[in-house]
Parts: structure tokens; sequence; C-alpha cells
């Protein structure tokens, strides 16, 4: 528990590879065997060979059917809402090749993998096994630190959103080097001491980085660091404080120019300004999605039929 290869064998378990419709069994059997190519080896994914249909024994399904099962989002074999369109091929694959899917053969077709608010602890050495592994998301965990060699080499994207992530030493040890896209928003990181981990030696790759609602406050610090990586095309820094420093030029996407910051020069040491309350009007021009009030009054009073009232409650959050 709290380990991650133990949620990657429940999420292994979850995509039910070896049962039906996938796998291999009595539903498939005869079929299955008759996709032996001449060489002994095994059809592709999708492909039909001549005479397939002759050697199906009755009562068993065929490999599109069984496929349809899996796509059909009404059908009780469709992929739960949290999966993956890398689970779904994998999940195909268990239908029309089944026996590249068995036993420790499954590692190679990882790509992805999603691991979402399993409460995972510990990114432990038994990811190492996923050697094709690209992209891992972790977020929603309760990961408080991460151990680089413990990460598959060939990862491009790591997602660890929503942790309790606060250094970032370990995780510099052996980065993946060529990772392109680290998120660690929503984490309790702090600066300028996790700045210095930052940089192009540690992620030389890096084309994406997300550092929303941390704890960081030196802007001109953490962006001396930042500089140094070339290859850096997208940085996320809303919810830091950040907003205090001086000759700020743009702010969550917005640019203060030269006369708006003219225009509120001083606007903090007013006192006559400052206000504990705000009054805001507020016009709604249209609804949809709900009843019609008016429809009730064209009912006759003697009716016997149940009346249905209908309340409404609006909400606004500032």
């Amino acid at each position: 528990p709290g380990r991650c290869t133990a949620a990657f064998w429940e999420h292994l378990r979850c995509l039910c590879l070896q049962d039906f419709p996938c796998g291999l069994g009595s539903w498939n059997k005869s079929s299955f065997n008759a996709r032996r190519s001449p060489r002994g080896g095994w059809t592709g994914l999708g492909e039909d060979p001549a005479g397939q249909e002759e050697t199906s024994s009755p009562g068993e399904e065929s490999p599109e059917v069984l496929v349809e099962l899996l796509r059909d989002r009404h059908s009780p074999w469709a992929l739960p809402p949290h999966g993956s369109p890398h689970d779904q091929l994998l999940r195909e694959m268990a239908v029309m090749t089944p026996k590249l899917v068995r036993g420790s053969n499954v590692f190679q077709f990882f790509k992805s993998l999603r691991i979402v608010g399993k409460g995972v602890e510990e990114v432990d050495e038994g990811l190492l096994r996923l050697e094709q592994l690209e992209e891992l998301i972790l977020s929603a965990n309760q990961i408080s630190r991460i151990t680089s060699a413990n990460l598959p080499r060939t990862l491009k994207v790591l997602e660890l959103c929503c942790n309790a992530v606060a250094d970032l030493q370990d995780l510099c040890t052996q980065p993946p080097p060529e990772l392109q896209h680290l998120g660690l928003g929503y984490n309790r990181l702090c600066g300028p001491s996790q700045d210095k981990y930052l940089t192009s030696d540690f992620w030389p790759n890096l084309v994406s980085l997300d550092l929303s609602f941390n704890n960081f406050t030196d802007l001109l610090g953490l962006v001396s660091q930042l500089s140094s990586l070339q290859k850096l095309r997208i940085v996320v820094l809303q919810g830091n404080p950040l907003a205090l420093i001086p000759k700020l030029s743009v702010l969550d996407d917005i640019h203060i120019g030269p006369d708006e910051r003219h225009q509120f020069h001083g606007l903090a040491k007013q006192p006559e300004l400052a206000r504990s309350e705000a009054r805001v009007a507020v016009s709604i021009g249209e609804i949809k999605g709900v009843p019609d009030p008016r429809a009730l009054q064209k009912l006759k009073a003697p009716s016997e039929a149940p009346v249905i009232t209908y309340s409404y409650c609006v909400v606004y959050e500032f």
C-alpha cells in the first residue's frame, strides 16, 4: 500500500486483460488459432485472414464483435471513465493478439501510465520494468519526495500535480534526460532553495514547466535560473505570491502598461479608499434549461392532477 507499483498492478487488474472479452478463452479460442500466419507468427491488429470464419466453432465470438464490446460506451465491458486511450488500445490488443500481452510481456506495451488519486506515497523501483514508458501521470496522490533513479529513462512527461512535494533534490539526482514536461503545480515548493534545481543541468530538454500554486516568491531569482533552459517555451507561475514585486510588467497574462502603473501609483497608501465591503448589481438576461414557472399558472383550479412547484436558488461567489 502506498507504493506506485502496487497501484500499477491494481490498474492492470482493472483492465481485465485476461478476462472476457479480452484474453484467450472459450469465447475465441478457435478463431484465435486460425489467425496464425504461414510462418507460425501471429497476424497484426485488425487483420482478418481468409478462412477464419470457417474455422470458428459455434458459440464463439469473432474478434470484431469482441472489440465492439470494448468500444461501446454502453457495454458492461467499456473502459472506465478514468481510463486513457492507451488503456483502450492495450485492451483491444488483448483481444486481437492475447499472447502478446500475457505475463511480463505487458510491460513492453505501456507508453503511458495514469495513476490519479490512488494514495500513492512512494515511487518505487518497480516502475523500471516499464522500459517504454514516456508519460507518467501521478496527480492527486500523497507523494512528498520522488527518487529519480526509480523513473524510466524514457520518460518525456512527468505530472506530479496536487501532491506534497517540498524538495526536488532527489528528483534531480538522475532525472530522465529526455523529459519535456514537468508538472509540479499545487505542491509545497518554496524558493529560493528550490530554484537551483530548475536549470538546464537537470532538464536540458524541458519545454513545459508548471509551478503554479506553490510558494515561490523571488520572481527575479527564479527567472534567472529558468533562463538556462534553452528549450523552455511554457512556464506557469499562477498562484505563487509574486504580485508585490516592483517593476512587474505582466501578471497572470495581463500586461501592465506605463499609464496604468502611473494611474494607480500610491493607491495602497490612501486610507480613504480602503473598504471592507462592496455593492454589486447583477442583472440576469436569460436562463435556459429550467421549467418556466408561468406554465403552472395555466392549470385549471379544479384539476385533480398533482401540482408540482419549483423553487430556484442562485448563488454568486465573489
